[in-house]
């Protein structure tokens, strides 16, 4: 098996999604930082640029935990 493919089962496996939302929550220290300096500046247009960023991790991780939920479905034995 190439290294792609292995680096393409292991991103659609568990512990890669799990790893993806650690690091999109990793993401928002990141945000967070950037709300802080935005109201410290009184920079509305970065504060938005924040919260549009906040945002786009929440459905990320919405949608990463749905994938983990799918992969418990297929599982035969869970039922």
């Amino acid at each position: 098996m190439s290294a792609i493919k292995k680096a393409k089962s292991f991103k659609k496996s568990k512990p890669g999604t799990y790893l993806s939302i650690g690091s999109a929550l990793f993401g928002a220290v990141g945000v967070a930082k950037q709300v802080k300096k935005a109201r410290s500046e009184n920079d509305k247009l970065q504060l938005v640029d924040a919260v549009v960023s906040a945002a786009a991790i929440v459905t990320t991780v919405a949608l990463l935990v749905r994938e983990l939920k799918r992969m418990g479905d297929d599982d035969v034995l869970a039922d």
